[in-house]
C-alpha cells in the first residue's frame, strides 16, 4: 500500500480514500493495521483529526468512542478465534505517544508467539516487525479483514 493517505489517516478516511478502513462507526473509523505480524491487528481512529485525547470529546461522543472500541475488540476476538485455533486474547490500548490524534489499538495475541513476547506488551517486538514487508498489510490478509468486518456488522447493527 502506498499513497498520501498515511499522512492524513483520518482525513483520508473521511474522504473515502483510506484503503485500511473496515467500517465507519459512531465517532470513529475501524481500520485494519498497516502491519500484520499479529494477524487481525486493528485500530480505531476518532473521526475528528483535531481530537488528541479522549478527554477532549464531549461525554456522549467519548462514550460512543469507547463503545465502538469495545465492539472492535470483540470483533477482532471473534474473527481471530474463528480463523486461528491458537488465538489467546485481545489487548486494547489507547496510548497516543506517537500519532497526535485519538486512536485505540486492538492487538490479537496468539499461542504461537515467541515465548519471551507472548505475555509482554506488543511494543516489545523487534522494530523490524513494524517495517518488514513480510508483515505488511496485503491481499493475504483479506480473510481476516473480511471476518472482522462481518463481526463488526453483527455487533453494531
Amino acid at each position: 500500500m502506498t499513497g498520501d493517505w498515511r499522512e492524513d489517516r483520518i482525513g483520508s478516511a473521511l474522504r473515502g480514500e483510506n484503503p485500511t478502513v473496515l467500517r465507519r462507526l459512531e465517532a470513529a473509523f475501524a481500520v485494519i493495521g498497516d502491519v500484520q505480524f499479529l494477524p487481525g491487528y486493528s485500530v480505531l481512529l476518532v473521526d475528528d483529526p483535531s481530537v488528541q485525547r479522549l478527554s477532549e470529546l464531549p461525554k456522549s461522543r467519548r462514550l460512543a468512542f469507547l463503545s465502538v472500541m469495545d465492539a472492535l475488540g470483540e470483533a477482532v476476538e471473534r474473527a481471530c478465534r474463528r480463523l486461528d485455533p491458537a488465538f489467546r486474547r485481545v489487548n486494547l490500548e489507547i496510548l497516543g505517544n506517537t500519532d497526535p490524534f485519538l486512536h485505540a489499538h486492538a492487538w490479537p495475541r496468539f499461542d504461537w508467539e515467541p515465548a519471551d513476547l507472548v505475555g509482554r506488551p506488543v511494543w516489545l517486538y523487534p522494530r523490524a516487525r513494524w517495517s518488514d514487508e513480510e508483515y505488511a498489510l496485503g491481499p493475504r490478509h483479506d480473510a481476516v479483514r473480511a471476518a472482522i468486518g462481518e463481526e463488526l456488522d453483527r455487533l453494531v447493527s
